[in-house]
């Protein structure tokens, strides 16, 4: 039997994130585009006496370590599948900043579940794989195809979106999290009583995507979560001021934040926004990334 596997998986940005009204079962209905940035969690899972999990890197004490840990939850669910008894030591090392909205704990459920099954060789197929993703949450499936996508449904049910082009971004982290819940029930506070536009992808931002076009993408950006978030941290206002002022050509709240993401012409310019943010004091840390990246990998 293998002696352990690791899997690398990274982080992402919703470059649009649609929302429409809350449904009867409390989730909303989204069109959400995916992109995959190079910043990577890895999961290393070891054969073990019993269900385990580490964490090491930047904000680990924030990882929980428990069952409810989605690395965790994707070894049990597999393990269900199969017959078999979870007992693994996962290890995760963290480079994705913790409850940012950029989905670090879909990343390693997605990266736990690929890695139990070269581990087990449970011979688990794609469809199977992104069927346990899609159990464990909306943006695990993403984690696991990576590039872009479009997700619609609660964003789990995915279509590829063709990029044509590297896009260069920095990522501002902030000092600590914001709950996704909290920041789609205010987004449902700040909506009520108005009509919510069904869900749709911009056929803007899907042709500067496929074209490789940075200006056009800057122009075609969107959160519909964004004013929620900047509701529940009016600081992340500030934060997203000092990114435009830098030189960034757009800037955004990454999902349901409170990281927030700058589109810069090119690699160098991301360097210096990156640079400004940090001086600034708005964040706590400005991470430069590249896009698309490929999906979760066993390394």
């Amino acid at each position: 039997m293998t002696q352990s596997v690791t899997v690398r998986v990274p982080a992402k940005v919703n470059v649009q994130l649609a929302v429409g009204a809350a449904r009867p079962d409390g989730f909303h209905d989204l069109a959400n585009v995916f992109l995959a940035v190079g910043l990577y969690d890895e999961v290393t899972v070891t054969p073990a006496e019993t269900l385990r999990v580490t964490c090491s890197g930047p904000d680990a004490g924030q990882v929980p370590l428990d069952a409810t840990n989605l690395a965790a939850r994707a070894a049990v669910a597999l393990a269900a599948r199969h017959g078999i008894a979870p007992d693994v030591h996962l290890h995760i090392a963290k480079d994705i900043p913790v409850a940012g909205g950029m989905a670090g704990g879909s990343a390693d459920g997605a990266a736990a579940l690929l890695a139990c099954d070269a581990l087990w060789g449970t011979g688990a197929t794609r469809e199977e794989l992104l069927e346990i993703c899609a159990e464990l949450g909306s943006d695990v499936p993403f984690s696991l195809v990576g590039g872009a996508a479009l997700g619609i449904g609660r964003g789990e049910q995915l279509t590829p979106v063709e990029v044509g082009g590297t896009f260069h971004w920095v990522f501002a982290v902030a000092d600590g999290g914001l709950s996704t819940p909290a920041v789609y029930g205010e987004f449902d506070r700040l909506t009520a009583g108005t009509r919510v536009p069904e869900p749709a992808a911009s056929p803007a931002l899907l042709t500067a995507l496929r074209k490789g076009d940075t200006g056009a993408l800057a122009d075609a950006l969107g959160n519909d979560l964004q004013a929620a978030a900047l509701s529940l941290r009016p600081a992340l206002a500030d934060t997203l001021a000092a990114g435009t002022a830098a030189g960034a050509l757009a800037a955004l709240v990454s999902g349901s934040g409170p990281t927030t993401a700058f589109l810069t012409a090119d690699e160098e310019s991301a360097r210096q926004v990156a640079d400004a943010l940090l001086a600034s004091g708005t964040c706590r840390n400005a991470r430069v990334a590249a896009s698309p990246a490929a999906g979760a990998t066993v390394v």
